[in-house]
C-alpha cells in the first residue's frame, strides 16, 4: 500500500528539538517527559491538506505502513526567526487589559502567539515569532493504518477544524452536520473544502435547543 494524498492516515509521533526537547507528541510516554498538558490520544489526519507540518505530509507520500524518521532544518520545520516580529508595545496595552507581560510568558493577540521578552520604563518587547522558529527539528512517526471508514474520517476532519465533535448522517452524497445556531454560519464556511476532500456537499442544520421551563 502507498500513500497517497487525501489519504487519511492514523499515526503516533513526537517532534523533537535537536537539542532533545520533546514539543510535540500524542505518545503517553513521551507526554509525561513534558510540561505538555495534552492528553495522548489517536492522531487521524488528512495527507497533503494542511492538517499536520507541510514536510512531514509531503515526507509521507508516497510511504507504506510503518516507522519513520526525519530531520527538518528551520526552513522546512518552522521557519526562520524574523527580527520584524520582535515588537515594542506599551505597557498600557497590558494594563487596560489586567494582564501582568512577566518576561517568558506567553500571550494570544488577536490569535496570534508571542512571548514577551522584557517589560521596563513602560515599553514591553514582545516576540511573534514561533517559539520553534530558527530550530532544527525532528520527528519520529508511525504510521498506524489507513482509514477508511468514512464517518471517521470525516470525525477526525470535523475535530481538526472546529476542536468539536458533531452529530451528523452521511446520506445521498451529502454529508449532513447538525449544529447549534451560532456555530451554523461558521461552519458553512467550509462547504467547499469538505467537497474538495469527501466529493459530498455539506449541509449544516441547526439544533432546535428546548427551553427549560420552570
Amino acid at each position: 500500500m502507498v500513500l497517497q494524498k487525501k489519504d487519511f492516515i492514523e499515526i503516533e509521533f513526537t517532534g523533537k528539538t535537536k537539542e532533545g526537547e520533546i514539543f510535540d507528541s500524542n505518545i503517553k510516554e513521551d507526554l509525561k517527559k513534558t510540561n505538555l498538558s495534552s492528553e495522548p490520544k489517536p492522531f487521524i489526519f488528512c495527507i497533503g491538506e494542511g492538517m499536520f507540518l507541510k514536510s512531514v505530509e509531503d515526507f509521507l507520500l508516497g510511504k507504506d505502513l510503518g516507522e519513520y524518521y526525519l530531520e527538518l532544518s528551520p526552513e522546512k520545520a518552522f521557519g526562520n526567526r524574523n527580527s520584524a516580529l520582535v515588537q515594542v508595545l506599551p505597557g498600557k496595552v497590558f494594563r487596560e487589559h489586567k494582564l501582568n507581560p512577566i518576561p517568558g510568558t506567553m500571550f494570544s493577540f488577536d490569535g496570534r502567539l508571542a512571548k514577551i521578552i522584557s517589560s521596563s520604563g513602560g515599553r514591553v518587547i514582545v516576540d511573534f515569532n514561533n517559539p520553534l522558529s530558527g530550530k532544527d527539528v525532528n520527528y519520529k512517526i508511525k504510521v498506524l493504518r489507513k482509514v477508511e471508514d468514512i464517518k471517521e474520517k470525516i470525525g477526525a476532519f470535523n475535530e481538526f477544524l472546529f476542536r468539536k465533535n458533531f452529530d451528523f448522517e452521511v446520506k445521498d452524497k451529502k454529508i449532513i452536520l447538525k449544529a447549534k445556531k451560532d456555530m451554523v454560519n461558521f461552519i458553512a464556511l467550509f462547504k467547499e473544502k469538505y467537497k474538495d476532500i469527501f466529493e459530498m456537499d455539506l449541509e449544516v442544520q441547526e439544533i432546535q435547543e428546548i427551553e427549560k421551563k420552570e
